[in-house]
């Protein structure tokens, strides 16, 4: 596997960046405005939902983006037009990832305040709308973070699974042009993971990268450790995605710690591959982990690249300090000291939401030729959204300008 590309020198560099659409998440429009505009911010990664119509839509944004390169860097952004990693998400059993929520609207009283609507971080909760002529949830908006549950007041609201099928949607996913799966596996699932990636394994070598995505649990470094023995050996690079607040969406600079411990506990246990934090990310993750010393120090990118001088042309004396004298920097070590970068989910949509719903506006007031309005299509809004995903991305990117 070559490091020639952009996303994998981020891994390396500990500044990568990944966006989570959602695995359930279905909104074409959204998830294409959303990889154009996080991909001219900088990003490394879209995660997209296992839909061949969702992948269709990333792929359009990936265009759109490679295509303004020229304007973005006129701008003052830093994109070069290098495409992110697609990256698709599945999983090899219940998972709060893969969920829509449901109810029936005629259950619903009169006189209830609807807290559900107004909660609802997608806005795909709706009722007598005229935009959507239905009531309901809007199916292809939810992603399924449960947050409408306990706040109905009549409790009549619920959630449907789904599991991936692997003999049905493995060959239809590798031939689709994604650069990376991640699989969403839990502590105690090895044989439905083996399944799963039995199914995926005959095209592994097309991928550039696969990510491993956990919630903690008792025995979960002895479960990665034995997933690792079932992959290995990878062509790609690995991730290990710590999923420490699954689903949490939240704000606060207190959620993201349990991000950040989950991603100390699997550092700590020297797994090969690199680490990225996940779940309960938030504009306080990167803060924290300069804080605590768990993102990449200048001293690790000067012995880091001695690693990869001494790979491929062996030891040089010239080196204060060679990869001779540092046994765990030999040629075939995987693993890493530090943060590799932080993969942002709700909250990453969550800030550009104000500019996406500007967007639909139009497309709904625009009724006479019934046209889908391009976020590229209206200048004004693409770079608002540009620049607020911007600051999300370059607060880990920031770490490689000093």
């Amino acid at each position: 596997m070559t490091d020639l590309f952009a996303p994998l020198q981020s891994l390396k560099q500990g500044d990568w960046f990944k966006l989570i659409c959602g695995a359930s998440f279905q909104h074409l429009p959204a998830v294409r405005s959303l990889t154009l505009a996080y991909t001219l911010a900088g990003a490394d990664c879209i995660d997209v939902a296992a839909d061949p119509a969702v992948i269709a839509a990333a792929q359009s944004g990936l265009q759109a983006a490679k295509s303004l390169a020229r304007d973005a860097q006129k701008r003052g952004f830093d994109y070069k037009g290098n495409l992110p990693f697609l990256m698709v998400s599945l999983n090899d059993g219940e998972d709060p990832h893969f969920r829509k929520a449901e109810f029936n609207p005629h259950e619903c009283p009169t006189d209830c305040p609807r807290p559900c609507e107004r909660i609802c971080p997608a806005q795909a909760i709706v009722f007598d709308s005229i935009k959507e002529d239905f009531s309901g949830v809007v199916s292809e908006k939810c992603y399924g973070c449960g947050r409408c549950i306990p706040i109905c007041p009549y409790r009549i609201i619920y959630t449907a699974s789904y599991v991936t099928t692997p003999g049905a949607i493995a060959p239809l996913l590798m031939s689709t042009g994604v650069d990376a799966v991640e699989i969403h596996t839990k502590v105690g699932r090895l044989a439905e993971f083996e399944r799963l990636w039995q199914a995926i394994s005959p095209w592994a070598d097309q991928l550039k990268l696969l990510a491993i995505s956990c919630p903690d649990g008792e025995g979960m470094i002895d479960y990665l450790r034995a997933l690792y023995d079932l992959i290995a050996p990878l062509k790609g690079a690995l991730i290990w995605q710590t999923d420490g607040r699954p689903m949490s969406g939240d704000i606060g600079d207190g959620t993201t710690i349990a991000a950040v411990k989950l991603g100390q506990k699997v550092l700590a246990a020297k797994l090969p591959g690199y680490v990225q934090l996940s779940g309960g990310t938030n504009s306080y993750t990167v803060a924290k982990l300069k804080a605590m010393g768990l993102l990449n120090s200048a001293e690790f990118r000067v012995m880091s690249a001695e690693k990869d001088y001494t790979t491929q042309h062996g030891p040089n004396p010239s080196y204060p300090l060679t990869a001779r004298a540092k046994p765990w920097l030999s040629a075939n070590s995987t693993q890493h000291s530090h943060i590799a970068g932080v993969a942002y989910g709700s909250y990453a949509r969550l800030l550009l939401s104000p500019i996406l719903e500007q967007l639909e506006n139009k497309e709904v007031s625009n009724t006479n030729v019934k046209a889908i309005v391009r976020l590229e299509e209206d200048e004004v809004l693409l770079w608002q959204a540009v620049e607020l995903a911007h600051s999300l991305v370059s607060q880990i990117k920031s770490q490689q300008e000093r």
